[in-house]
């Protein structure tokens, strides 16, 4: 078994949608992001990169190929995927926590969750996805962007 943590911070603009676990949040800002700047799948991302000792997001998918522009980060978490499968893991579980001031996320989570959990290719009950303030300090408190964090638990399949 392997664990991996990930962080992702993206700033809060006008003209954009706003993408949390691949779900469009009904709100007047959206997140600023070569790709979509889903920043929960980012954070996920790294998270399971870093449990398989495969780099980081940056090194898979870097800004500066313009195939990856307003990309979905879901179908970038299924590449992700994909090289965990190649090596032989699998997902365990996923805890992961959204920090935003504004919008209130809870009713997106559930979404969030299945959405993830497809891509993932586990059951939705794995994955536990939180959201919180900082009571109005720093940038989030002050809704200048959005962060996310992310912890998972990956093991090894036995080959057959």
């Amino acid at each position: 078994m392997r664990v991996g943590t990930g962080y992702d911070v993206h700033r809060l603009v006008e003209a954009r949608p706003l993408i949390l676990g691949g779900v469009e949040i009904s709100f007047e800002k959206g997140l600023l992001g070569h790709s979509d700047a889903d920043v929960l799948v980012h954070a996920l991302m790294d998270a399971l990169l870093g449990a398989v000792g495969k780099g980081d997001i940056g090194s898979h998918f870097p800004d500066s190929q313009e195939q990856y522009r307003g990309i979905s980060s879901l179908l970038l978490l299924g590449k992700v995927i994909d090289l965990l499968k190649q090596e032989n893991f699998t997902v365990v579980n996923a805890d992961m926590v959204i920090i935003a001031q504004k919008p209130k996320l809870a009713p997106y989570i559930k979404d969030m969750k299945e959405k993830i959990a497809a891509v993932l290719e586990v059951p939705p009950g794995v994955i536990n996805i939180k959201a919180t303030t900082t009571e109005g300090l720093g940038f989030t408190g002050r809704e200048e962007g959005i962060a996310a964090q992310a912890v998972v638990l990956i093991t090894k399949l036995e080959k057959k």
